[in-house]
């Protein structure tokens, strides 16, 4: 049987199409899953890794949060930005790391998956402007890179293997 293309979407119109289509759907909602395990336990990894050095949530010393704050301030895109959690040290790397777990927690398993991944941007994002401002050139700097991975999540969600797609499976049935 000969095949058929050209049809407005593009798709073939034989037999096999409707179970092409299928592959290619669940292949596209499947494609942002590797990116979410990745960024989620990064992110949880990057936390939990600060929540047990007793070192970087010192105010200051080698290796603290305030020795790196105060190492990047002058270079720092938004000084301000590092004045402010200078003002704190300690209470800024603490909300950092338990910042960088809940994220990367809520990103595993799928829950409120938006919100997370703007979480994981912004963090990124402040991350950028500060500690990996002054990198040159700029793509030698890992935290622009981790901002722009945040966002096809932030705009997509969890679409499978996830909390948020149970909810939604859950409300269509009831509806």
């Amino acid at each position: 049987m000969a095949r058929t293309h050209g049809t407005a979407t593009g798709n073939s119109t034989d037999a096999d199409g409707p179970r092409d289509l299928g592959l290619r759907d669940r292949a596209g909602r499947l494609a942002l899953l590797p990116l979410r395990i990745f960024l989620g336990i990064t992110f949880l990894y990057a936390g939990l890794d600060k929540l047990t050095d007793s070192q970087f949530l010192a105010a200051e010393g080698m290796g603290s949060i305030g020795d790196q704050m105060y190492g990047v301030r002058d270079s720092s895109a938004v000084p301000g930005l590092v004045d402010l959690a200078l003002n704190s040290p300690e209470s800024f790397g603490y909300a950092l790391a338990l910042g960088e777990v809940a994220v990367g927690l809520a990103t595993l398993v799928g829950l409120f998956a938006r919100v997370a991944a703007l979480g994981g941007a912004l963090i990124s994002l402040s991350l950028w402007l500060t500690v990996s401002w002054q990198i040159q050139p700029y793509y030698y700097g890992n935290d622009l890179i981790y901002l722009m991975a945040w966002l096809p999540l932030a705009l997509a969600g969890a679409s499978v293997l996830s909390v948020d797609a149970r909810i939604a499976e859950r409300r269509r049935r009831r509806a």
